[in-house]
Formats: structure tokens, C-alpha cells, sequence
């Protein structure tokens, strides 16, 4: 997923990325990620913090991977995984939020 500001993120890469955390365990791994900030941790202490280990694990990281969220890293024998859309992250929550409230008033006046 590319940089964006709120206003600029249409409905479908907001479906697709809200898609990739469709999932309770891809949501725990990305949230894991996000608490340990750029520095990342190694795919086995992912894997400790999150109880989702092996196969499972990696299937959720090449999902968030693939939308952008994540990325991982081999250094030296480990491999690392990080949260890398900080940015995105936050556009997506204010895409939500953008316009809250917005017919709220609207209704009052409908409704009195």
C-alpha cells in the first residue's frame, strides 16, 4: 500500500487492506509488530508472543506482506519481521473517522 492521506484512500484499497486483517491472528501478529516498533522482532519471537508458529505464521505474514503492512528481513541467520505502515495505519483509522458524525445533525433536524 502506497502513502496516503485519509481523503485520498478509496474504498477498495481500504477493503483490501482492512481485508488482509480480517483475521484474528493476522490482527494479534500486526498489533505484536506495531508494539514492537521499527526495530521488529525475529519470525520465532513472533511466533512465541503471538502463539502462531510455523506454516500458519508464515501464511499470515506473506497476507500482511503482501498488503503492505509488514516486511521481513533476513539478517544473518534470523529472519526479522517489522510493522512498516505506521502511515497507512493511521490513514486507514482516519478514513474511518473521516467523516464521523457528519449526518448527525442532519438527522436531528429529519427526525424533529
Amino acid at each position: 500500500m502506497k502513502h496516503l492521506h485519509p481523503e485520498d484512500l478509496s474504498l477498495e484499497i481500504a477493503a483490501s487492506t482492512f481485508a488482509a486483517l480480517g483475521s484474528e491472528q493476522r490482527l494479534a501478529v500486526l498489533r505484536t509488530l506495531v508494539r514492537a516498533g521499527t526495530d521488529g522482532l525475529s519470525i520465532g519471537e513472533l511466533g512465541q508472543r503471538t502463539n502462531v508458529i510455523g506454516s500458519t505464521l508464515t501464511h499470515h505474514m506473506k497476507i500482511l506482506t503482501q498488503a503492505g503492512l509488514v516486511r521481513q528481513e533476513k539478517r544473518g541467520r534470523s529472519i526479522i519481521c517489522a510493522a512498516v505502515a505506521f502511515d497507512e495505519l493511521r490513514a486507514l483509522s482516519e478514513f474511518l473517522l473521516s467523516e464521523c458524525c457528519a449526518d448527525a445533525q442532519n438527522q436531528e433536524h429529519d427526525h424533529g
